[in-house]
C-alpha cells in the first residue's frame, strides 16, 4: 500500500500520547476510522535491551491501516525500531519531528528535529532502506514563531525518500495556543512532490473536506477532536453531522471501558490502568456538546468547549464535567461497576486530569 493509497481523501487519526492507545483506536475504528496511528514510541525503548514502549508498536487485528510513530535522533536506531515496526504488522511509520514537550526535545527528539533538516534526512534514509512499508514525516511549522522551517524539512526529507509529510501547522512555540495556519499546508503541497496530510484545528468533517479543498492535501489529520468525539470519522465517510443523544454519549464510555477491559484484563492492576486511562479521555469525552457544528460556523470560534447546547438533562450534565468528583464518580460507575450518583458540582474543584498527573 503506498501513501497516496493511505492518505488520498482520507481523515487520520493523529498520534496522540495515552489519546491514541489501542482500546481508543478500536473504539475509533469502530465509528468508522479508516487510518490510525499509536502513540508515539521512543525508538531507543522498542530494541535491544529496554523495550518498554515495545507495546506501542502492537496492531489489533481489527485495525484497518495503522501507522507506528517513532520519536528518536539515531539513523541505526531508528531503522531497526522500523523494522520492527513492519514486522509487527504496521502499514506505515511515521518521524515524530513536532511534539513540542520539553521531556522530548531535551532528548534531541520531535520538534527539535525542526532545526536540523540534514539530521531528519539521516533518519528518513536510514529507515527507508531498512523497510519496505512507506515512511512518513510528521512536522510542525518551526521551533519559533518567527522562524518556520518546516519547507526546508520537508524537502530534506523528501530528497532522502520521505514518501509523504504531515504538517501540524503550528510553530513548537505555539504548542495549542493559537488558530492553525492552513496556508502553510498549501505551501508545503506546492513544494513537495509526495503527499501532505494537514493538521490543526480540525473540528468536523466540514473543516476537513474544506481544508482538502482549499489547500490541495491530500489528506487531513484530526487530533483532540476526535478523542472528543470519535464519530467524527462517520460523519466523515457519510457527509452528515451525527449528533448523539445522552444515552448514546454513554453508551460510546461504557464502549471505551469495556475495550480497556479486554485488554487491561479485570484484575486489580487492569482496573487501575482502565480508571487512569479513563479519566485522561473523559477530559476530552466531555467537550462534546450536542449542536456544536452549527454553533461553531455561527460564532466563528476555535475553541469547541465554547460550542454549542450547556446540558440541560442531568446526565448530559455529568457527562460534560471535568471536575475530581465528578469524573471519579463516573469511574466507578463505568469501570468498577458501583451504583453511583453525579455528586454536586463545585465551582472551585481541581480538574480530575489534573489530579491523577499532578497528584
Amino acid at each position: 500500500m503506498t501513501a497516496r493509497e493511505i492518505f488520498t481523501g482520507r481523515l487520520v487519526m493523529a498520534p496522540m500520547t495515552r489519546g491514541t492507545d489501542l482500546p481508543f483506536r478500536r473504539l475509533a475504528n469502530e465509528w468508522g476510522a479508516a487510518v490510525v496511528v499509536g502513540e508515539m514510541a521512543y525508538a531507543h525503548k522498542t530494541v535491544g535491551r529496554e523495550r518498554g514502549d515495545l507495546p506501542l508498536l502492537r496492531r489489533h487485528p481489527s485495525e484497518r491501516v495503522f501507522g507506528v510513530q517513532l520519536a528518536g535522533k539515531i539513523p541505526e536506531v531508528m531503522a531497526e525500531a522500523a523494522k520492527g515496526a513492519q514486522d509487527r504488522g504496521a502499514d506505515f511509520v511515521d518521524v515524530n519531528c513536532g511534539c513540542p514537550i520539553d521531556e522530548v526535545t531535551r532528548r534531541g527528539f520531535g520538534a527539535s528535529l525542526l532545526t536540523r533538516p540534514a539530521k531528519v534526512a539521516k533518519l528518513v534514509a536510514a529507515m527507508k532502506a531498512a523497510v519496505s512499508i512507506p515512511v512518513t514525516v510528521k512536522l510542525r511549522a518551526g521551533w519559533a514563531d518567527d522562524e518556520p522551517t518546516f519547507l526546508k524539512v520537508a524537502r530534506a526529507a523528501v530528497e532522502a525518500g520521505a514518501d509523504a509529510v504531515i504538517l501540524h501547522a503550528r510553530s513548537r512555540a505555539q504548542r495549542y495556543r493559537r488558530a492553525a495556519d492552513w496556508s502553510m499546508v498549501k505551501a508545503l503541497v506546492e513544494e513537495v512532490p509526495v503527499p501532505v496530510v494537514g493538521n490543526g484545528d480540525v473540528f468536523s468533517w466540514r473543516d476537513a473536506v474544506r481544508r482538502m479543498e482549499e489547500t490541495g492535501c491530500a489528506g487531513v489529520m484530526a487530533g483532540r477532536w476526535a478523542l472528543a468525539k470519535p464519530w467524527i470519522f462517520r460523519e466523515m465517510a457519510e457527509r452528515r453531522d451525527i449528533e448523539l443523544s445522552p444515552e448514546e454519549r454513554l453508551a460510546v464510555l461504557r464502549r471505551y471501558v469495556d475495550l480497556c477491559r479486554e485488554h487491561f484484563q479485570d484484575d486489580a492492576k487492569g482496573r487501575d490502568r482502565n480508571r487512569r486511562f479513563f479519566v485522561f479521555h473523559q477530559d476530552f469525552f466531555r467537550r462534546y456538546r450536542r449542536n456544536a457544528t452549527a454553533d461553531a460556523e455561527a460564532i466563528n470560534s476555535d475553541d469547541p468547549r465554547s460550542w454549542g447546547e450547556v446540558p440541560s438533562d442531568p446526565l448530559e450534565a455529568w457527562l460534560c464535567r471535568a471536575d475530581l468528583a465528578g469524573v471519579e464518580a463516573l469511574a466507578r460507575w463505568l469501570v468498577d461497576g458501583e451504583e453511583c450518583e453525579a455528586p454536586p458540582v463545585d465551582a472551585d474543584a481541581r480538574r480530575a486530569v489534573e489530579v491523577a498527573a499532578l497528584g
